[in-house]
This record gives structure tokens, C-alpha cells and sequence, in this order.
């Protein structure tokens, strides 16, 4: 059935717009977008209208030990240290406890303004690293979460092999994420039906270089190709300066460097951080048609660095926005804290602002769906005939916002308010999942979430 949204102001790939109806159709597909229309008995948006943000990378089960590691335990901690306490606490999920943690996250993230989740999923075995009877449980019960929190999902099951460089054998705590490259292949087509009947995306994450060995990283890549030769490819990529450290050590060549010159990465891979890389390969990077996905406030948290972020505009990149270990879960504040990375480092003002969108929230979010639309692998690009209609309606009224011209308001709920606040309504493929900023299964979302988290962390 056709339905119908009229927006006083909405924000369109091309720019904002004026008294814009949107037509989708029972699938979900935007079939319209005309402005200086009438609203013609269409419901109206009670703000602007802007697409959804793509939240191209996310550890689901890392939302339950958010702000539980922020205390120092070593005479210098890092993320390496950090590392260690998650893989405790990866140790202890159970396929309920996670179904519960990931469904809370999904309905956070739509009264954040997030529409679509990446899941870079690695903890495919039980607690000993055997796995399950059915070898897809835990991938199984991500689908759920996202079908049941209404969100869309692409799942990228994470190919895991070695510790390090140099195929080191994996470490104990390790045991839950290893699989060879044949199962994993395997897994992907064992998946494929589920995915499909719920309108998922299915693509990989090898994790890393330091994970996945060449051999592996080249039979993973063409073994996907040949069930999907759509299928997008995550990898996480320079995150750390001790990983370019240790692979310039093993291989003589930095992480991405090597990347590029041994795998074919063109516009189906998201390279997640690339936070250390050289001026050749930021060119050389953004020449393949890559998507980077940035973690800002992930990245602070862990102190990983920050990413060039002119310098990948300059050579044509393309971006999008993940909130990963969930430290904080919000797309406008991913937005803010990329920006204010960006003038910590540079000590400028509005440096993601382009010469067509001079506000920085407008610009900002038009790249990152984009490129969070790509990275993704689903026609989630923003509000134009064919995308989904994937929506987020501001609040007009919120004391931040009103009164504001339409661009202003969304650099008001980006840059003034306490961002989720100024969020009204949501829509995923033309469904609303969110009214008045809450998502009808919040409350009893939040409760499973708080048991499973008290269980997961109970001392034995």
C-alpha cells in the first residue's frame, strides 16, 4: 500500500528542500520525492525531515560492558589493555544473553537517529570455542534482534584466524571467534535464506590483517564473490600504530599498503578506522572507491588517533559513521565528535563543511549516508526515488530547534541539544518505529537488556 509523508522542509541528496511529499510504496521504496508540493491528506512531519544515518560498524555485545572498563589497570592503559577485558566479557555471552543485549542496542540506536546497523559479528562459538549444534546460533540471534528492534541489518559474519602477524596460533581467549575459511563459507550460504526472508544484507569482515592470513584473506574474498559478487567486505585497518609497527615487521609494508597490493579493494570494502596511514595511502586508498568508516567516539575512547579527515575528502573518499564498542551510541554524536576531532587537531572551525553545504551538520550527514549507504550494501543513499525510506522527522518544537530555519535545526540538534532529545519520529522501509522519541519496546527492551548484562558480569 502506498503511503505518503509531507515535510515542511526535508533534507534531499541534492540539498534542502521546501514542502516535500514523499511517496513510498509496500516494499518500502521511495516511488517519490516531489518538492514545492501540497500535503494532500499526507500525514505531516512534526520538523525537517533528514535520511537516516548508516551505522556502518558495531560490536553488539560491546554494549554491555560500555563504561566498564574506564579505570586504569595498568601502569599505561591502551587499547591493547582494553582488549583483554573484552574478550572476558566476550567469554561469558550466552546466544540469550546477546539476543537481548543486540535488541537493546537496535532500539537505542533508532531513537539515536541510526536506521540501518552494520554487525561486525566475531563471537560465533560457545564459551569452551566449541560450536553450537546449529553453527549459525549466534548469527541467528542478531537477525532476531534486528527484526524484532524493526532496524535494518547488514551481517557480516568476521572471518578469525591468528593472533598476529605471521599466522601466530590464537590465543585461548580466543577460542569463541576461529573458524576456517571453508565453514565460514559455509556459515554465509547456511545464512543466506534467514538474511533474505528479513531483507538483510550478507557480506564479511575478514577482522585484520593480523587475523586472517594471506592465503585466507584471498580464498575468503573470492569464495564470497562467487555467492555474491555484491556482498560487501569490512576489515578493521591501521587502527593501532602498534599494528603498523607489526606489520611493517612481518611484511616490510604498512597494513594498508599491503592491503591494497594484495586484495582487490574497490567500492565493496569499508576500511574501518584507517586511522594511521601515510599521504600515498590516503590517495591510493580513496582511489578504489573504499568507504572509511570512522569511529569517533570509539576511537576516543581507546585512544586510537584521529583521522585525516581534509585529506581524505581532497583525493574524492568517501565516509561513514560506526559506533562500534558503543561507548556511546548516537549518530549526531558521532557527527560531533568527528568534527571536533578534526579541530582539535587542525584548531580550526567547521572543517567538514564543503563549498555546496557550508553548514557542517548538513554536510556531515549527507556524506555519511552516502557513504554509510555503500558500506552497507543496501539502497539506503537518502531521500530520492528507489532509496528506502528510511527517515528521521526533528522535533520543531524541542526548545533547542524552534523557530530555527530548517538548516539551522539540524545543526542545532547536532551541535545544541542533547541530540537524541531533539529526535521526534523514525521510519525504516516506511515503517515507524519510533513516535514521540520512543520506541514502543524500549521499556521492556532495557529490562532483558539489565538482566542479561548482571548475568554476564556476576562473578562466577
Amino acid at each position: 500500500m502506498t503511503q505518503q509523508l509531507f515535510a515542511t522542509d526535508a533534507l534531499l541528496p541534492t540539498g534542502w528542500a521546501r514542502n516535500v511529499l514523499i511517496t513510498w510504496d509496500g516494499t518500502g521504496r521511495i516511488t517519490a520525492v516531489a518538492p514545492n508540493a501540497q500535503p494532500n491528506g499526507a500525514a505531516v512531519a512534526p520538523g525537517p525531515v533528514v535520511p537516516g544515518i548508516p551505522n556502518l560498524h558495531s560490536h553488539a555485545f560491546q554494549r554491555a560492558f560500555a563504561g566498564l572498563t574506564e579505570y586504569r589497570g595498568e601502569s599505561q592503559d591502551s587499547f591493547w589493555s582494553w582488549r583483554n577485558l573484552m574478550y572476558r566479557f566476550a567469554a561469558r555471552i550466552t546466544p540469550e544473553s546477546l539476543e537481548a543485549i543486540a535488541t537493546w542496542l537496535y532500539v537505542e540506536m533508532l531513537e539515536a537517529g541510526y536506521t540501518s546497523v552494520c554487525e561486525f559479528h566475531y563471537v560465533h562459538h560457545d564459551q569452551g570455542g566449541t560450536p553450537y549444534a546449529d553453527d549459525a546460533t549466534l548469527s541467528l540471534a542478531l537477525l532476531r534482534a534486528a527484526q524484532r528492534a524493526g532496524i535494518g541489518i547488514t551481517l557480516l559474519p568476521v572471518l578469525y584466524q591468528t593472533s598476529g602477524f605471521g599466522a601466530k596460533p590464537p590465543r585461548a581467549d580466543q577460542a569463541r571467534f576461529i573458524r576456517s575459511t571453508d565453514n565460514m563459507l559455509s556459515l554465509l550460504e547456511r545464512l543466506a535464506p534467514a538474511a533474505q526472508a528479513q531483507g538483510a544484507v550478507l557480506g564479511l569482515a575478514p577482522h585484520s590483517l593480523r587475523a586472517v592470513p594471506p592465503d585466507s584473506l584471498a580464498t575468503a574474498v573470492q569464495g564470497l564473490t562467487a555467492l555474491n559478487a555484491q556482498a560487501p567486505i569490512h576489515i578493521h585497518i591501521a587502527e593501532q600504530t602498534q599494528e603498523v609497527d607489526d606489520c611493517v615487521a612481518w611484511s616490510g609494508q604498512r597494513p594498508v599498503q599491503w592491503l591494497l597490493e594484495h586484495a582487490p579493494v574497490d567500492e565493496r570494502w569499508c576500511l574501518v578506522h584507517a586511522t594511521h596511514m601515510t599521504p600515498q595511502e590516503y590517495l591510493d586508498a580513496a582511489r578504489t572507491g573504499a568507504v572509511a568508516g570512522i569511529c569517533p567516539t570509539t576511537e576516543a575512547n581507546l585512544g586510537d588517533g584521529i583521522f585525516d579527515m581534509p585529506l581524505w575528502l581532497q583525493h574524492g573518499g568517501r565516509w561513514g559513521v560506526g559506533s562500534d564498542s558503543h561507548a556511546c551510541v548516537n549518530a549526531a554524536e558521532e557527527l560531533l565528535m568527528l568534527e571536533y576531532g578534526q579541530r582539535l587537531s587542525l584548531r580550526q572551525r567547521n572543517v567538514l563543511a564543503t563549498a555546496a553545504q557550508p553548514e557542517v551538520a548538513t554536510a556531515m550527514t549527507l556524506q555519511a549516508v552516502q557513504g554509510g549507504a555503500q558500506a552497507a550494501g543496501r539502497a539506503i543513499g537518502g531521500l530520492a526515488v528507489g532509496e528506502q525510506a528510511d527517515l528521521v522527522a526533528l522535533d520543531a518544537q524541542h526548545v533547542a530547534l524552534r523557530d530555527l530555519p530548517a538548516h539551522s535545526m539540524l545543526s542545532a540538534h547536532v551541535f545544541g541539544s542533547h541530540r537524541t532529545s531533539a529526535i521526534d519520529s523514525v521510519w525504516v522501509a516506511g515503517q515507524q518505529r519510533i513516535t514521540g522519541g520512543r520506541h514502543t519496546q524500549h521499556d521492556a527492551a532495557a529490562h532483558a537488556f539489565v538482566a542479561a548484562r548482571s548475568a554476564t558480569i556476576a562473578p562466577d
